[in-house]
């Protein structure tokens, strides 16, 4: 038996329904907050947004993936390749300023930018702008970006404590 998507309820056959543009497998009484996808896969017809990883897909995303779906590999995506913000750019900032003994207005005129916007990066109030981070980055010869992917990924397994959560468990319905 397989869990509604939204509700949680054990369902033996789920309907497969776009909500808000996600596909999600619920049962019949959350379908009707969606648009019910036709799964019908011999279909010869491809359309543009299709998520299926059929046979006959571009050859470049399964190799990419490292072959099937059977090795249990993580698939590859976009946002493997995408550097991230550092969680401590805040402290990095201010540490290598202090460090080469600016005040904040000092950098910022360095940098072309206003004594603020040094300020609250170092508060951690805002982020910052890829220009700005560019400029940080080269003139204090810090790094404020970690890469995306990798073994911190590990935290979203599905052994993880929240993988029974559903939707329908953070969501109240209105009736």
């Amino acid at each position: 038996m397989v869990q509604c998507e939204m509700c949680g309820k054990e369902v033996p056959n789920p309907k497969t329904v776009k909500v808000e543009g996600a596909e999600l497998e619920v049962c019949g009484d959350c379908a009707d907050f969606g648009t019910e996808v036709q799964t019908e896969s011999s279909s010869t017809t491809s359309t543009k947004y299709s998520t299926s990883s059929s046979s006959g897909s571009s050859g470049s995303s399964s190799s990419a993936s490292g072959g099937g779906s059977s090795g249990g590999r993580r698939r590859r995506d976009m946002f493997d390749e995408m550097e991230e913000l550092a969680g401590d750019y805040d402290q990095r900032i201010r540490s290598a300023r202090e460090g080469e003994g600016l005040s904040q207005e000092e950098l910022a005129k360095e940098l072309n930018e206003k004594a603020s916007v040094i300020r609250k990066l170092e508060r951690g109030d805002s982020l910052p702008s890829d220009d700005v981070r560019e400029k940080l980055e080269r003139r204090l010869g810090i790094s404020l970006t970690e890469s995306g992917g990798g073994a911190d990924d590990t935290e979203w397994s599905s052994e993880s404590d929240s993988a029974g959560l559903t939707l329908g468990d953070k969501v109240k319905r209105k009736d």
